[in-house]
């Protein structure tokens, strides 16, 4: 956005009587991102522009095209024009890139490579350090608001302890940024997501989880049980199966099938080693962390299976998918979808909720300390 506004490609443009500031014509666009080698082509281009699109940062400037077209088209970046949206997880976000700026700036920084049981670890800093220097910066005005700070930062992901073993506190424990800012990235890194995945063949995988039918919103995957009979099960994958068209599946043929080789069974048992009630989740002093996941879905959903009941678990997570990019593990709980509260329903009902929200799942989930 910034490099477009230096090369004059962002400014005020009329159309129809009608001025509409800081926006591009979408075709200039596609040329630009040609000319400085962020897309080999122009279908590339189209793509990653679309994706933008999907992740709410650029919009037609009427509202009147979903997709992005290479035509002569006006569209705005949302931060240009005030609609960009600041929920709660964007603030957190653009706090933890304010905060980790300006550690890097300064000369004696906090952040500094320490060693903890013989490993090196990059932008650690203590915790009390950190709470120390929010403080002296004029940043928080208690301890404890610098501790439900850090909190937030670890819940989004953007710190951790060095071995993901404890929240956020005020001591002597070492954490690290786990987001570097500053790495340069490209545009191409956005569809990265669709890359191509070798089919897994481990019995637990995830992999043995694919649409029934091909058709756009049906919600169920096969899961081979160990009886081989085909039992329908609910997930959080969504879209068609076209995007595995170009692979060598054995779990689909033409005409459509099926077939389930011996060795691809999935268990069905609960990956729970024991139940957890709702009340020993939330009581005081809980072994639990709350973590907040951003999830975009790609072609074939999320990556994703949630089984059980009051609280609903993890089941089952695709390595080289959406899900597992954001954070998600097996056996987490899932304690909010989109903002609703959802540990009291049963996978179906929180199932039904993912496929009928936007593409963007934001989840909180909580996960175990060991």
């Amino acid at each position: 956005r910034l490099r477009l506004h230096d090369g004059k490609l962002i400014k005020d443009r009329r159309y129809h009587l009608r001025t509409y500031p800081n926006c591009f014509v979408a075709k200039e666009l596609t040329d630009w991102l040609i000319e400085h080698k962020e897309a080999p082509d122009r279908e590339t281009g189209i793509r990653l522009m679309q994706k933008l699109m999907d992740h709410y940062i650029i919009h037609h400037v009427c509202d009147e095209h979903s997709d992005y077209k290479d035509a002569k088209l006006l569209y705005r970046f949302r931060k240009d024009d005030g609609t960009f949206p600041l929920s709660k997880d964007v603030k957190v976000f653009m706090r933890g890139q304010s905060l980790y700026e300006k550690l890097v700036s300064v000369e004696e920084s906090i952040l500094k490579v320490r060693e903890e049981n013989s490993v090196k670890y990059q932008r650690t800093f203590l915790g009390s350090e950190m709470i120390d220097w929010l403080i002296q910066e004029g940043e928080v005005e208690t301890r404890q608001e610098a501790v439900d700070l850090g909190r937030a930062l670890l819940e989004h992901g953007i710190i951790q302890h060095v071995s993901n073993r404890h929240h956020f506190f005020d001591s002597d424990i070492l954490y690290q940024f786990w987001i570097n800012f500053r790495r340069r990235r490209r545009l191409t890194e956005l569809l990265n997501e669709n890359s191509s995945r070798a089919l897994s063949e481990s019995p637990d995988s995830p992999f043995c989880l694919r649409k029934l039918n091909p058709e756009p919103g049906n919600s169920s995957f096969l899961s081979v049980q160990t009886n081989k009979e085909i039992k329908v099960v609910s997930a959080v994958r969504r879209s068609s199966i076209t995007s595995l068209s170009g692979n060598s599946n054995a779990y689909f043929s033409a005409p459509p099938t099926l077939v389930f080789p011996p060795v691809a069974e999935c268990n069905p048992k609960s990956v729970l080693k024991r139940p957890v009630t709702n009340e020993e989740l939330l009581s005081p002093g809980a072994p639990y962390v709350k973590k907040t996941l951003t999830i975009v879905g790609d072609a074939v959903g999320w990556g994703f299976v949630v089984r059980g009941g009051r609280p609903c678990h993890i089941q089952a997570v695709d390595p080289g998918g959406p899900a597992a990019a954001a954070g998600m593990k097996v056996c987490q709980f899932v304690f909010s979808v989109n903002g609703v509260y959802v540990l009291h329903l049963d996978y179906q009902t929180i199932s039904s909720l993912i496929m009928t929200g936007p593409r963007t799942l934001v989840m909180e989930v909580m996960e175990a300390i060991e």
